[in-house]
């Protein structure tokens, strides 16, 4: 294996812009997850200062030996234990003035995850709890701003791609799958609409299950085809939604 440049620069601890101020960088992740009804937060209080003891998002310092995609994903995986995730980048937040603490620009990052899949016992071990969108309490630093960036990308991007079909379960129900919707949009679909609409995607596979949780009729269960979803893009198909 070919060793990186910086790989190099640090093991020969050579330092070319010594001259220059330093700066640190951070990487904070929006972690959202959906219980059926409403999308949440993934939170914890922040255990050094500044503002410790606040509510915060779940971050890190970027190491010198890893990508910033990198250190989201390590990131994820002590918090929830999850390592096949959904994560993008949302927005990188530079002021000068951001971080009280010292000079330190953050890259943040946006992770979508089933709420069924993630190590409950880690995530309390590290403190961090789910909180709902309408009851999230004020965040340290500039959290609160970057937790509305990104849920402004996630309702961009779930208008033009499926990444919805991230935060459910396997199967669920066009009834479901509204829900999910609803809660990131923050309003009302209507019902024929919607289904209307989902089916002609032509990326739902309908199964001889239903789930009856909700009447004795109970409504048929669907699994999202990954698959004839990348067929249908490659061939230019409009996911609008």
């Amino acid at each position: 294996m070919t060793p990186s440049s910086a790989s190099i620069a640090h093991a020969s601890n050579n330092d070319f812009y010594a001259d220059n101020e330093k700066l640190y960088v951070a990487t904070d992740c929006i972690v959202f997850g959906f219980d059926g009804e409403d999308l949440k937060l993934l939170i914890f209080k922040r255990r050094v200062e500044p503002d410790s003891g606040i509510w915060s998002l779940i971050g890190s310092f970027v190491q010198l030996d890893e990508n910033v995609d990198d250190a989201a994903r390590r990131v994820l995986k002590e918090i929830t234990g999850l390592e096949q995730i959904f994560l993008e980048q949302s927005k990188t937040y530079g002021k000068a003035d951001r971080d009280p603490g010292y000079r330190c620009l953050s890259v943040a990052h946006y992770a979508l995850i089933r709420l069924e899949d993630y190590d409950r016992e880690l995530v309390e071990s590290h403190g961090a709890f789910w909180y709902t969108l309408k009851e999230l309490p004020t965040l340290a630093l500039d959290h609160n701003q970057m937790v509305a960036d990104a849920l402004d990308k996630l309702r961009r991007k779930a208008r033009q791609q499926p990444i919805g079909f991230e935060l459910l379960p396997e199967k669920f129900t066009i009834p479901q799958l509204q829900k999910l919707y609803e809660a990131i949009y923050q309003r009302d679909l209507d019902p024929r609409n919607f289904r209307k609409k989902v089916l002609s995607l032509k990326v739902l596979v309908k199964l001889d299950e239903k789930d009856k949780s909700g009447s004795k009729r109970g409504a048929f269960l669907y699994r999202f085809d990954a698959e004839k979803y990348e067929e249908l893009l490659e061939s230019g198909y409009n996911f609008e939604i």
